[in-house]
Protein backbone atom coordinates (compact mmCIF):
# COMPACT_ATOMS: atom_id res chain seq x y z
CA UNK A 1 0.00 0.00 0.00
CA UNK A 2 1.49 3.46 -0.81
CA UNK A 3 2.68 5.24 1.83
CA UNK A 4 1.05 8.30 0.52
CA UNK A 5 -2.47 9.15 1.99
CA UNK A 6 -5.25 9.24 -1.28
CA UNK A 7 -6.36 12.84 -1.22
CA UNK A 8 -10.23 12.95 -1.82
CA UNK A 9 -12.20 15.86 -2.27
CA UNK A 10 -15.24 17.02 -0.74
CA UNK A 11 -17.11 17.05 -3.97
CA UNK A 12 -16.56 13.51 -4.28
CA UNK A 13 -17.32 12.49 -1.11
CA UNK A 14 -20.50 14.07 -0.82
CA UNK A 15 -21.22 12.41 -3.94
CA UNK A 16 -20.24 9.24 -2.76
CA UNK A 17 -22.87 9.61 0.54
CA UNK A 18 -25.12 10.97 -1.68
CA UNK A 19 -24.93 7.61 -3.60
CA UNK A 20 -24.49 5.03 -0.72
CA UNK A 21 -27.72 6.53 0.70
CA UNK A 22 -30.21 5.69 -2.28
CA UNK A 23 -30.10 9.79 -2.31
CA UNK A 24 -28.93 10.48 -5.78
CA UNK A 25 -32.07 8.54 -6.75
CA UNK A 26 -34.59 6.48 -4.56
CA UNK A 27 -33.29 2.57 -5.04
CA UNK A 28 -35.26 -0.27 -6.83
CA UNK A 29 -33.58 -3.17 -5.19
CA UNK A 30 -33.59 -1.92 -1.30
CA UNK A 31 -35.97 -3.14 1.64
CA UNK A 32 -36.21 -1.24 4.65
CA UNK A 33 -34.42 -3.35 6.66
CA UNK A 34 -31.49 -2.42 3.84
CA UNK A 35 -32.03 1.25 3.95
CA UNK A 36 -31.58 1.20 7.86
CA UNK A 37 -28.65 -1.01 7.82
CA UNK A 38 -26.94 1.78 5.17
CA UNK A 39 -27.94 4.79 7.13
CA UNK A 40 -26.57 2.35 10.99
CA UNK A 41 -29.97 3.08 12.38
CA UNK A 42 -33.20 5.64 11.47
CA UNK A 43 -33.86 8.27 14.06
CA UNK A 44 -37.54 7.43 15.21
CA UNK A 45 -38.20 9.32 18.25
CA UNK A 46 -40.96 10.24 15.64
CA UNK A 47 -42.15 7.43 13.97
CA UNK A 48 -43.13 9.40 10.77
CA UNK A 49 -39.82 10.73 10.88
CA UNK A 50 -38.15 7.14 10.14
CA UNK A 51 -41.19 6.35 7.66
CA UNK A 52 -40.10 9.64 5.75
CA UNK A 53 -36.42 8.76 6.02
CA UNK A 54 -36.50 5.06 4.77
CA UNK A 55 -39.07 4.98 2.88
CA UNK A 56 -38.04 7.85 0.48
CA UNK A 57 -34.92 6.22 -0.19
CA UNK A 58 -37.03 3.03 -2.11
CA UNK A 59 -38.70 3.43 -5.56
CA UNK A 60 -42.43 3.29 -5.35
CA UNK A 61 -42.25 2.73 -1.53
CA UNK A 62 -44.65 4.84 1.25
CA UNK A 63 -44.98 4.85 4.76
CA UNK A 64 -46.94 1.85 4.91
CA UNK A 65 -44.19 -0.93 3.58
CA UNK A 66 -42.24 0.61 6.47
CA UNK A 67 -45.12 -0.08 9.00
CA UNK A 68 -45.13 -3.70 7.26
CA UNK A 69 -41.61 -4.17 7.75
CA UNK A 70 -41.89 -3.00 11.11
CA UNK A 71 -45.23 -4.96 12.56
CA UNK A 72 -45.37 -7.17 10.20
CA UNK A 73 -42.70 -8.87 8.25
CA UNK A 74 -40.41 -7.98 11.62
CA UNK A 75 -37.56 -7.29 9.50
CA UNK A 76 -37.26 -3.51 11.25
CA UNK A 77 -37.58 -3.86 14.90
CA UNK A 78 -37.84 -0.40 16.76
CA UNK A 79 -35.34 -0.04 19.80
CA UNK A 80 -32.93 2.38 21.94
CA UNK A 81 -30.53 2.63 19.53
CA UNK A 82 -27.16 4.66 19.49
CA UNK A 83 -27.11 7.20 21.94
CA UNK A 84 -29.60 6.14 23.83
CA UNK A 85 -32.21 7.48 20.99
CA UNK A 86 -35.42 5.42 19.92
CA UNK A 87 -33.82 4.04 16.05
CA UNK A 88 -35.41 1.82 13.68
CA UNK A 89 -32.51 -0.88 13.55
CA UNK A 90 -32.76 -4.13 10.97
CA UNK A 91 -33.86 -7.05 13.62
CA UNK A 92 -31.35 -9.41 12.25
CA UNK A 93 -28.45 -6.58 13.11
CA UNK A 94 -29.81 -6.47 16.89
CA UNK A 95 -27.05 -9.00 17.61
CA UNK A 96 -24.37 -6.87 16.55
CA UNK A 97 -25.93 -3.58 18.05
CA UNK A 98 -27.17 -5.21 21.74
CA UNK A 99 -23.56 -6.75 21.80
CA UNK A 100 -21.87 -3.12 20.69
CA UNK A 101 -24.05 -1.12 23.00
CA UNK A 102 -24.10 -3.17 26.22
CA UNK A 103 -20.86 -2.90 26.02
CA UNK A 104 -20.79 1.10 26.54
CA UNK A 105 -20.92 2.84 29.39
CA UNK A 106 -24.66 3.91 30.05
CA UNK A 107 -25.98 6.86 28.56
CA UNK A 108 -28.60 6.98 31.47
CA UNK A 109 -27.59 9.93 33.57
CA UNK A 110 -26.68 8.77 37.34
CA UNK A 111 -29.59 8.83 39.44
CA UNK A 112 -29.64 10.02 43.75
CA UNK A 113 -29.44 6.67 45.98
CA UNK A 114 -33.09 6.48 46.71
CA UNK A 115 -33.97 6.15 43.09
CA UNK A 116 -30.42 4.49 41.63
CA UNK A 117 -30.63 0.59 41.60
CA UNK A 118 -27.43 -1.24 42.43
CA UNK A 119 -25.72 -3.67 40.16
CA UNK A 120 -27.73 -6.60 41.63
CA UNK A 121 -31.46 -5.02 41.15
CA UNK A 122 -30.67 -3.81 37.94
CA UNK A 123 -29.91 -7.44 36.98
CA UNK A 124 -32.87 -8.77 39.03
CA UNK A 125 -34.95 -5.99 37.33
CA UNK A 126 -34.07 -6.59 33.73
CA UNK A 127 -34.86 -10.05 34.27
CA UNK A 128 -38.19 -8.89 35.12
CA UNK A 129 -38.68 -7.06 32.21
CA UNK A 130 -37.37 -9.89 29.59
CA UNK A 131 -39.70 -12.54 31.48
CA UNK A 132 -42.70 -9.88 31.83
CA UNK A 133 -42.62 -9.58 27.64
CA UNK A 134 -41.69 -12.57 26.59
CA UNK A 135 -44.55 -13.48 24.97
CA UNK A 136 -47.15 -10.61 24.71
CA UNK A 137 -46.92 -6.67 24.39
CA UNK A 138 -47.53 -4.65 27.81
CA UNK A 139 -48.13 -0.77 28.25
CA UNK A 140 -45.92 1.13 30.51
CA UNK A 141 -48.50 0.55 33.33
CA UNK A 142 -49.30 -3.39 33.05
CA UNK A 143 -45.56 -3.55 32.59
CA UNK A 144 -45.05 -2.15 36.29
CA UNK A 145 -47.36 -3.90 38.06
CA UNK A 146 -45.54 -7.28 35.73
CA UNK A 147 -42.35 -6.49 37.12
CA UNK A 148 -43.10 -5.71 40.70
CA UNK A 149 -45.18 -8.63 40.43
CA UNK A 150 -41.71 -10.49 40.26
CA UNK A 151 -39.19 -8.25 41.62
CA UNK A 152 -41.17 -6.41 44.61
CA UNK A 153 -43.04 -3.21 44.85
CA UNK A 154 -39.40 -1.29 45.68
CA UNK A 155 -38.99 -1.32 41.37
CA UNK A 156 -41.87 0.54 40.72
CA UNK A 157 -42.06 2.80 43.33
CA UNK A 158 -42.40 6.41 41.91
CA UNK A 159 -39.24 8.43 42.27
CA UNK A 160 -38.40 9.08 39.03
CA UNK A 161 -38.74 13.18 38.88
CA UNK A 162 -39.49 13.09 34.77
CA UNK A 163 -41.84 16.02 33.30
CA UNK A 164 -43.29 17.70 36.23
CA UNK A 165 -44.32 14.34 37.63
CA UNK A 166 -42.78 10.67 39.01
CA UNK A 167 -41.98 7.36 36.99
CA UNK A 168 -42.01 4.04 38.43
CA UNK A 169 -37.64 3.50 38.96
CA UNK A 170 -37.55 0.68 37.11
CA UNK A 171 -37.68 3.13 33.79
CA UNK A 172 -34.51 4.70 34.82
CA UNK A 173 -33.14 0.51 33.23
CA UNK A 174 -35.80 0.87 30.06
CA UNK A 175 -32.74 1.77 27.32
CA UNK A 176 -30.42 -0.60 29.29
CA UNK A 177 -32.74 -3.48 28.86
CA UNK A 178 -33.09 -2.70 25.34
CA UNK A 179 -29.67 -2.86 24.56
CA UNK A 180 -29.22 -6.22 26.70
CA UNK A 181 -31.60 -7.38 24.15
CA UNK A 182 -34.41 -7.76 26.42
CA UNK A 183 -37.07 -4.71 25.12
CA UNK A 184 -37.95 -3.14 22.57
CA UNK A 185 -41.30 -1.19 21.36
CA UNK A 186 -44.22 -2.98 20.05
CA UNK A 187 -47.03 -0.92 18.67
CA UNK A 188 -48.92 2.08 19.85
CA UNK A 189 -52.45 1.27 21.72
CA UNK A 190 -53.84 4.40 20.96
CA UNK A 191 -51.94 6.72 22.30
CA UNK A 192 -50.03 4.18 24.41
CA UNK A 193 -46.55 3.21 23.94
CA UNK A 194 -46.51 -0.62 24.22
CA UNK A 195 -43.17 -2.66 25.04
CA UNK A 196 -42.17 -6.59 24.18
CA UNK A 197 -39.42 -8.83 23.80
CA UNK A 198 -37.28 -9.29 20.93
CA UNK A 199 -36.93 -12.75 21.45
CA UNK A 200 -40.41 -13.26 20.55
CA UNK A 201 -39.19 -12.56 16.50
CA UNK A 202 -35.51 -13.94 16.91
CA UNK A 203 -35.65 -16.92 19.17
CA UNK A 204 -32.40 -17.97 21.21
CA UNK A 205 -30.63 -14.61 19.74
CA UNK A 206 -28.28 -13.16 21.88
CA UNK A 207 -25.62 -9.80 22.15
CA UNK A 208 -22.73 -10.13 19.98
CA UNK A 209 -19.12 -10.25 21.97
CA UNK A 210 -18.89 -6.23 23.16
CA UNK A 211 -16.01 -5.81 21.17
CA UNK A 212 -16.82 -7.31 17.85
CA UNK A 213 -20.01 -5.79 17.89
CA UNK A 214 -18.18 -2.46 17.96
CA UNK A 215 -15.46 -2.63 15.35
CA UNK A 216 -18.32 -3.74 12.79
CA UNK A 217 -20.85 -0.85 13.65
CA UNK A 218 -17.09 1.12 13.57
CA UNK A 219 -16.61 -0.34 9.51
CA UNK A 220 -20.30 0.58 8.87
CA UNK A 221 -20.21 3.95 9.87
CA UNK A 222 -17.56 4.51 7.84
CA UNK A 223 -18.42 2.81 4.22
CA UNK A 224 -21.67 5.11 5.00
CA UNK A 225 -20.21 8.44 6.51
CA UNK A 226 -16.19 8.09 5.66
CA UNK A 227 -13.73 9.79 6.04
CA UNK A 228 -14.05 10.35 9.41
CA UNK A 229 -11.75 10.56 12.76
CA UNK A 230 -12.21 9.09 15.58
CA UNK A 231 -13.98 11.89 17.21
CA UNK A 232 -16.84 11.91 14.53
CA UNK A 233 -17.66 8.21 15.52
CA UNK A 234 -17.20 9.14 19.29
CA UNK A 235 -19.90 11.96 18.87
CA UNK A 236 -22.12 9.56 16.54
CA UNK A 237 -22.17 7.13 19.12
CA UNK A 238 -22.13 9.13 22.07
CA UNK A 239 -18.76 7.05 23.89
CA UNK A 240 -15.56 8.85 25.14
CA UNK A 241 -13.12 9.89 22.07
CA UNK A 242 -10.27 8.24 23.69
CA UNK A 243 -12.30 4.79 23.40
CA UNK A 244 -12.72 5.77 19.69
CA UNK A 245 -9.38 6.16 19.36
CA UNK A 246 -8.62 2.91 20.73
CA UNK A 247 -11.29 0.68 18.19
CA UNK A 248 -9.94 2.99 14.98
CA UNK A 249 -6.30 1.34 16.39
CA UNK A 250 -7.52 -2.17 16.79
CA UNK A 251 -8.86 -1.71 13.21
CA UNK A 252 -6.07 -0.22 11.98
CA UNK A 253 -5.00 -2.75 9.59
CA UNK A 254 -8.17 -2.72 7.67
CA UNK A 255 -8.38 1.06 7.32
CA UNK A 256 -6.87 3.66 5.35
CA UNK A 257 -5.64 7.19 5.85
CA UNK A 258 -6.64 9.87 3.51
CA UNK A 259 -6.89 13.14 3.17
CA UNK A 260 -10.06 15.19 2.81
CA UNK A 261 -9.13 18.63 1.47
CA UNK A 262 -5.59 17.97 3.15
CA UNK A 263 -7.74 17.36 6.17
CA UNK A 264 -6.65 13.82 7.97
CA UNK A 265 -9.78 11.24 7.63
CA UNK A 266 -10.02 7.57 7.59
CA UNK A 267 -11.70 5.24 5.93
CA UNK A 268 -11.92 1.23 5.04
CA UNK A 269 -9.41 0.16 3.35
CA UNK A 270 -9.10 0.26 -0.53
CA UNK A 271 -12.09 2.24 -0.37
CA UNK A 272 -11.00 5.92 -1.85
CA UNK A 273 -12.97 5.91 -4.90
CA UNK A 274 -15.46 8.30 -5.43
CA UNK A 275 -18.24 9.12 -8.39
CA UNK A 276 -16.40 11.03 -11.44
CA UNK A 277 -19.34 14.08 -11.16
CA UNK A 278 -20.42 15.95 -8.34
CA UNK A 279 -23.74 15.37 -6.93
CA UNK A 280 -26.16 18.11 -8.15
CA UNK A 281 -29.78 17.90 -6.83
CA UNK A 282 -32.47 19.42 -4.61
CA UNK A 283 -33.47 16.78 -1.53
CA UNK A 284 -35.36 17.07 1.02
CA UNK A 285 -34.52 15.30 4.45
CA UNK A 286 -37.06 14.97 7.44
CA UNK A 287 -35.99 15.49 11.14
CA UNK A 288 -32.72 13.06 12.55
CA UNK A 289 -32.42 11.94 8.68
CA UNK A 290 -28.74 9.98 9.56
CA UNK A 291 -27.03 11.80 6.52
CA UNK A 292 -27.15 15.08 8.75
CA UNK A 293 -26.70 13.69 12.19
CA UNK A 294 -23.70 11.13 11.59
CA UNK A 295 -22.36 13.13 8.35
CA UNK A 296 -18.78 14.86 9.48
CA UNK A 297 -17.58 17.53 9.20
CA UNK A 298 -20.39 19.76 10.38
CA UNK A 299 -18.95 22.84 8.77
CA UNK A 300 -18.94 20.95 5.75
CA UNK A 301 -22.33 19.52 5.83
CA UNK A 302 -23.85 22.92 7.18
CA UNK A 303 -21.89 25.97 5.26
CA UNK A 304 -21.63 29.68 6.18
CA UNK A 305 -25.78 30.31 7.42
CA UNK A 306 -26.89 26.93 7.31
CA UNK A 307 -24.68 26.14 10.49
CA UNK A 308 -27.25 28.84 12.47
CA UNK A 309 -30.44 28.16 10.65
CA UNK A 310 -30.58 24.21 10.12
CA UNK A 311 -28.35 23.05 13.62
CA UNK A 312 -29.25 24.27 16.93
CA UNK A 313 -27.02 26.71 18.79
CA UNK A 314 -25.46 23.55 20.89
CA UNK A 315 -24.51 22.61 16.90
CA UNK A 316 -27.16 19.43 16.82
CA UNK A 317 -27.90 18.65 14.04
CA UNK A 318 -31.51 17.06 13.08
CA UNK A 319 -33.81 19.35 15.37
CA UNK A 320 -34.70 20.76 11.87
CA UNK A 321 -35.58 19.32 8.42
CA UNK A 322 -33.26 20.18 5.36
CA UNK A 323 -33.02 20.96 2.03
CA UNK A 324 -29.71 19.62 0.27
CA UNK A 325 -28.80 21.68 -2.54
CA UNK A 326 -26.04 19.60 -4.05
CA UNK A 327 -25.67 17.61 -1.09
CA UNK A 328 -25.11 19.86 1.46
CA UNK A 329 -27.57 21.98 3.18
CA UNK A 330 -28.81 24.59 1.86
CA UNK A 331 -32.15 25.09 3.50
CA UNK A 332 -35.08 23.78 6.12
CA UNK A 333 -38.32 23.22 5.94
CA UNK A 334 -41.53 22.31 7.71
CA UNK A 335 -44.21 20.22 7.26
CA UNK A 336 -47.84 20.35 8.31
CA UNK A 337 -50.67 17.63 7.87
CA UNK A 338 -54.24 17.66 8.01
CA UNK A 339 -55.99 14.74 6.75
CA UNK A 340 -54.68 13.88 3.80
CA UNK A 341 -52.99 17.21 2.98
CA UNK A 342 -49.40 17.79 3.84
CA UNK A 343 -48.49 21.53 3.70
CA UNK A 344 -44.91 22.02 3.16
CA UNK A 345 -42.74 25.40 3.37
CA UNK A 346 -39.67 25.44 2.16
CA UNK A 347 -37.30 28.14 3.67
CA UNK A 348 -33.73 28.11 0.76
CA UNK A 349 -30.64 30.01 1.81
CA UNK A 350 -30.07 31.19 -0.91
CA UNK A 351 -31.95 31.91 -4.62
CA UNK A 352 -32.84 28.61 -6.63
CA UNK A 353 -32.25 28.53 -10.45
CA UNK A 354 -35.80 27.26 -12.52
CA UNK A 355 -33.82 23.84 -12.87
CA UNK A 356 -33.58 23.80 -8.80
CA UNK A 357 -37.23 24.97 -8.44
CA UNK A 358 -38.55 22.56 -10.19
CA UNK A 359 -36.46 20.02 -8.75
CA UNK A 360 -38.06 20.82 -5.50
CA UNK A 361 -41.58 20.55 -6.60
CA UNK A 362 -40.60 16.71 -7.50
CA UNK A 363 -39.31 16.38 -3.79
CA UNK A 364 -42.33 17.79 -2.54
CA UNK A 365 -44.44 14.98 -4.50
CA UNK A 366 -41.84 12.41 -3.50
CA UNK A 367 -42.54 13.25 0.16
CA UNK A 368 -45.94 13.40 -0.44
CA UNK A 369 -46.27 10.35 -2.00
CA UNK A 370 -44.10 8.67 0.56
CA UNK A 371 -46.51 9.62 3.31
CA UNK A 372 -49.39 9.17 1.81
CA UNK A 373 -51.01 12.51 1.42
CA UNK A 374 -51.34 15.37 -1.13
CA UNK A 375 -48.84 18.01 -0.67
CA UNK A 376 -48.77 21.14 -1.23
CA UNK A 377 -45.38 23.49 -1.42
CA UNK A 378 -45.23 27.62 -0.01
CA UNK A 379 -41.76 28.90 -0.47
CA UNK A 380 -41.19 31.06 2.36
CA UNK A 381 -40.08 31.34 5.80
CA UNK A 382 -40.24 28.58 8.41
CA UNK A 383 -41.92 29.83 11.37
CA UNK A 384 -41.50 26.45 13.39
CA UNK A 385 -39.30 25.87 16.01
CA UNK A 386 -37.03 22.98 16.00
CA UNK A 387 -38.05 19.47 17.36
CA UNK A 388 -36.84 18.62 20.49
Amino acid sequence: MSTTPASLSWSGVTARRMARHALTAPAPDLSPADVARVLCGAHAQVLSAAELSIGRRIAGATRADVQHALWEDRTLVKTFGPRGTVHLLPAADLPIWTGALSALPSSVPAHPEPVRFSAEQAEEVIAAIGDALADTELTIDQLTEAIMDRTGPWAGEQTMEAFGGRWPRWRQLTSTAAHCGMLCFGPNRGRKVTYTNPHRWLPGFRPDNGGAALRTLLTRYLYAYGPAKPQHFARWLSIPPQRAVELFDELAGELEHVELDGAPGWTLADDTSTPSQPHRGIRLLGYFDAFVVAGQPRERLYPGPAATRGLTPAGQAGNYPVMLVDGVVGGVWHQRRSGRTLAITVEPLGELTAKQRRQLEDEVELVGAVMEAKPTLTVGTVTAGPHA
